[in-house]
This record gives structure tokens, C-alpha cells and sequence, in this order.
């Protein structure tokens, strides 16, 4: 079974600001979030990590084993990192929500991170049809493995919400990957 799983809450997410590349740590309920998902998960037999702290500090409560893999970052907002979501002009929300290969200015859209996270998710899934495998990202790679499951176009970004410390179970059989949940919390 493949599990693909949000970090737990960090301060910047709490107060609904774009957190991208920023490294901040968990807080006190994004530790607890950790520690619920780890619970629930149980034994596992690999974990791999986006490389930020959020990623792998909630990795750490999974396994004492992590294997880092870029693949998994988040998307990087580039100028609008850290910039609370009230605060984007509509003109912004417009562009980004109509084509999936806009990017805020240093930043990366939409498409680029869809190609890195199938690319990822082709490869894990070889290697997770007789292993438990957990993979710990963040909101935006989660959603673009979800449209790879379901083959989706890349717009699901905009059509599902991801929650902390939420886990989704893929099972990979004969003829490809079956979403078995999405967005569970217990």
C-alpha cells in the first residue's frame, strides 16, 4: 500500500498564509496531527520525505528511517510565499485557477509540479505493490499525486481540499493504481 500524507500544522499554515519553501517547524496541534497519523498508519516498511523540517519532523514520528526526495517539495510560491491568501488580487487567483502553467514571478506553476509528483509517483509505485510505503509532502504535491491516481487533468488543485496530518492510501495492483481514501484524519 502507497500513503501519501500531509505534514502536520505549522504556525504559517494556521494562519492561512502560502507556505511554500519556507521552513518552518510543526506546532503543538501539527505534533499531535503527527503523532495521530503515525498511530494510525502503524508499521510501515519505508518512508520518504520532502526534505523540509514540516515534512520531516512529522517523517520522524512515522519511522526512525527517512529517505529524502525533493519531488515531494511544495510548491514554491515564489514572491507570494508567505503572503496570508486574503491578501492575492483576484486578477492573480483568476490567472493562476484558468491555467495550470502559470507561475507566481520566481515561482513554479501548477504543471511543472504535476510532471515532478507523476514522475515520483510512477517510480514509488513499483516498489509499493508488496511494501507499506508512506510518503510525508505537503498540500499541493498530495493533490497532484491525487489527479495522478484518478487520471485527472491538473486542475483537481483547485477542486479538493487537503487537510494536515490527512493521509490517502493507494493501492497499486495489476492494472495500476485504486485510490482505496483521500483526506483521512482518523
Amino acid at each position: 500500500m502507497l500513503y501519501i500524507v500531509r505534514h502536520g500544522r505549522t504556525k504559517v499554515n494556521a494562519a492561512g498564509k502560502l507556505l511554500g519553501r519556507s521552513d518552518p517547524e510543526l506546532d503543538e496541534i501539527g505534533r499531535k496531527q503527527a503523532s495521530d497519523l503515525a498511530n494510525r498508519l502503524g508499521e510501515i516498511d519505508l518512508v520518504i520525505s520532502s526534505p523540509l523540517k514540516r515534512t520531516m519532523e512529522t517523517a520522524s514520528y512515522i519511522s526512525s528511517t527517512v529517505e529524502t526526495d525533493p519531488r515531494w517539495l511544495e510548491l514554491d510560491y515564489g514572491t507570494l510565499e508567505g503572503r496570508s491568501i486574503e491578501s492575492i488580487d483576484d486578477e492573480v487567483w483568476k490567472k493562476w485557477r484558468s491555467d495550470i502553467h502559470w507561475a507566481p514571478d520566481k515561482g513554479e506553476s501548477l504543471g511543472a509540479l504535476a510532471i515532478r509528483v507523476s514522475e515520483a509517483c510512477e517510480e514509488i509505485a513499483k516498489i509499493s505493490k508488496d511494501r507499506e510505503v508512506v510518503v510525508v509532502t505537503h498540500v499541493s504535491p498530495v493533490k497532484a499525486a491525487l489527479a495522478w491516481v484518478l487520471g485527472l487533468g491538473d486542475g483537481v488543485d483547485w477542486k479538493c481540499h487537503v487537510s494536515p496530518g490527512s493521509s490517502m492510501a493507494i493501492k497499486i495492483g495489476p492494472y495500476g493504481p485504486v485510490l482505496q481514501n483521500f483526506n483521512l484524519l482518523n
